[in-house]
């Protein structure tokens, strides 16, 4: 199956538009959504300066019938929103692509990355117009077993939340329990998550480094 990375524009009436377009800065990361005609439901976190005024604005739309934030600091808000316009969220639902959270969406722009079959691209394709709704066809790839990621989805978010929180830092800024906590998940699946991941870049950092100095060899007496 195909591979495509789409960066989606938010059409501009849309409040989601309004709002990222006047705080560039700010990274929306869609943690969970659904939707159907008439609302949605949305899981949101809200990174980099000024996500105070960011959610204090977001309260103004006549769009946005509920927030409730869920975590907060300087530089990160957690919230969830229920909105009546879904505009785009029905967009993909509609075309039956599924969505692989969390999402990225900044300056207007949402970065849509997905792997189905290629009529289901089509219909996406379809429906994005129908409903006025421009995007960019950064990527499409055919995938084959030779060129499966890495890492899962999941497995790189935690990773990337895990070194963005410092867990990897010395001293650690934050623990692993914090880290579960911040993630939404079990310790224990935590642990494993990133045991996985850290296991398989070790493997693909010490394969990498052997085929750089084939002649390395280790010996015993």
């Amino acid at each position: 199956m195909p591979y495509a990375h789409l960066s989606i524009t938010v059409p501009e009436d849309v409040w989601l538009s309004e709002l990222s377009q006047e705080y560039p800065q700010i990274r929306f990361r869609i943690h969970a959504a659904t939707a159907n005609d008439e609302t949605g439901v949305a899981r949101l976190e809200l990174l980099g300066a000024d996500v105070e005024a960011v959610c204090e604005q977001l309260e103004t739309y006549e769009a946005v019938t509920g927030v409730v934030v869920t975590d907060r600091d300087p530089q990160r808000c957690r919230l969830q929103i229920e909105t009546t316009v879904p505009v785009l969220l029905n967009a993909i639902q509609t075309a039956g692509i599924p969505l692989d959270f969390p999402l990225e969406l900044s300056d207007g722009v949402l970065e849509l990355e997905t792997t189905v079959p290629q009529a289901k691209l089509s219909t996406l394709g379809d429906t994005l117009d129908s409903f006025g709704i421009s995007y960019t066809v950064e990527r499409i790839q055919q995938e084959t077993e030779s060129e499966e990621p890495l890492l899962t989805d999941r497995q790189e978010w935690l990773l990337q939340e895990a070194v963005e929180q410092g867990y990897y830092d010395t001293p650690r800024r934050i623990t692993l329990v914090e880290l579960a906590e911040e993630a939404g998940i079990a310790k224990s699946t935590c642990s494993e998550i990133l045991h996985r991941a850290e296991g398989q870049v070790l493997k693909e950092f010490l394969d990498g480094d052997a085929d750089q100095h084939p002649r390395l060899s280790v010996t015993a007496d």
